[in-house]
């Protein structure tokens, strides 16, 4: 499990491809995430500026992290291309946090 830094900017890809392995744009592409605070939100391409298409199959989220803890998250995809990919990271507590 990677780990960051309260205030860190933390970059998040996933990709998709078809039965062949080659990549390719699902028909949408979903992000869920969660801080450790217990806030979420899901984010889908084309509606939420924040979910970016990098290139064909790639996608990116950019999380600004605010709180230490365990940060759960989760791409993915319906209909063309389904699949989903689950992930967390790690953010270390800090003697500086609030100041």
């Amino acid at each position: 499990m990677n780990k960051y830094q309260t205030g860190d900017k933390v970059r998040i890809s996933a990709s998709f491809t078809d039965s062949a392995s080659a990549l390719t744009d699902p028909t949408v592409v979903l992000f869920q995430g969660a801080s450790p605070l217990g806030t979420a939100s899901t984010l889908t391409y084309l509606t939420d500026a924040a979910l970016v298409k990098d290139s064909t199959g790639i996608y990116h989220v950019d999380i600004s992290v605010t709180a230490s803890g365990i940060w759960p998250y989760r791409f993915y995809a319906t209909g063309s291309g389904q699949s989903a990919m689950e992930g967390a990271f790690a953010v270390a507590r800090t003697e500086f946090s609030g100041r």
